[in-house]
């Protein structure tokens, strides 16, 4: 066993992949000499060399087009996207091709990428730097989208990652990269799509992933306290998600609430409620409850961002709210 942060286990999930494959490498903007934007990729250049990692211009649209290009002749791209923001300006390649190659030549292109990123306010980075967009690339057909909280599943969802045969969104959250865990000296993968129960609990079932999953922990130990058992669920991925450990919970529970970093309007988080009202209606003793960051753009100031997004003030009033305790 060893202690390693989210950051450690991905820059040795990346190692693994450039020692393991011979077609993989790895492109995106500061990666290389200045060792990459949070650290991921430091040491990498010096020991791989510039054909392996490669520092690319600014230029999101290009170089993940270069990448998907790369990819449907044999390579294994894969692509650091400094920001989720970022992503934006790749949108057309990612969402018109990268996901829709392999559907549209019918099975005969494939498209092995995977892109990695960043999402998430609490930087004080402002609301060009802090928007938490993988919600919408779950949306997507053709795209798998992962979004790991803990440095254990980082390692084992890139390694589950890495053997797709067509494009991942890895989505890394910028408060969590200091996260640390033991990691198993065995070799593991953590399934795409799987959640994972973090916390077991009877009273009320708590979904969250990424970067609420500290907020979920800090709201089950206010509960507690209360006598009140908190499930918590950690969705890992979020396409594909198997339901069905998330239904088992709220039929155990009958309370559900989800927490989603993204604004109110349109939420993924929303997404899920309706997947549970629908298929668990039966078994709920009052409504979904979903806590999002409110519906304006991210605020500079700290002291206002820490309003903005879900925090435990607004959680633990939510969840009186709806079931009284």
């Amino acid at each position: 066993m060893a202690e390693l942060t989210i950051r450690e286990s991905l820059n040795k999930a990346l190692r693994e992949a450039l020692d393991n494959n011979e077609n993989v490498f790895i492109m995106g903007e500061d990666i290389g000499m200045y060792g990459g934007p949070y650290a991921v990729t430091k040491g990498l250049l010096e020991e791989y060399g510039s054909e392996k990692i490669m520092d690319t211009p600014i230029s999101e649209s290009g170089f993940v087009g270069a990448a998907i290009g790369a990819s449907m002749a044999g390579m294994k791209p894969i692509v650091e996207i400094m920001t989720i923001n970022f992503s934006l300006l790749a949108m057309d390649q990612i969402v018109n091709h990268a996901a829709k190659i392999h559907y549209m030549s019918d099975g005969q292109l494939s498209v092995p990428i995977i892109i990695r990123t960043v999402t998430g306010a609490g930087g004080r980075m402002g609301a060009t730097h802090s928007q938490s967009f993988e919600g919408w690339y779950a949306s997507v057909p053709g795209l798998k989208v992962v979004s790991p909280s803990n440095a254990i599943d980082a390692l084992g969802l890139f390694r589950s990652a890495i053997n797709e045969n067509n494009p991942v969104i890895f989505v890394e959250h910028s408060m969590l990269y200091g996260v640390k865990n033991e990691i198993p000296d065995q070799y593991y993968e953590t399934p795409i799509g799987l959640p994972k129960v973090l916390e077991k609990g009877n009273d009320l079932t708590l979904i969250a992933w990424s970067g609420m999953i500290p907020l979920a922990k800090l709201v089950s130990t206010e509960l507690n306290k209360r006598n009140i058992n908190t499930e918590i669920i950690d969705l890992r991925s979020l396409n594909p998600i198997d339901f069905e450990l998330i239904f088992e919970s709220v039929k155990k529970t009958n309370k559900v609430v989800i927490l989603d970093e993204y604004w109110e309007t349109g939420s993924f988080g929303s997404y899920i409620s309706s997947v549970i009202q629908e298929k668990c209606f039966d078994y709920l003793d009052g409504p979904v409850g979903v806590i999002n960051s409110l519906n304006v753009p991210m605020p500079y100031s700290a002291e206002l961002e820490d309003k903005v997004i879900p925090n435990i003030d607004r959680a633990l009033s939510k969840i009186k709210e709806l079931f009284g305790f």
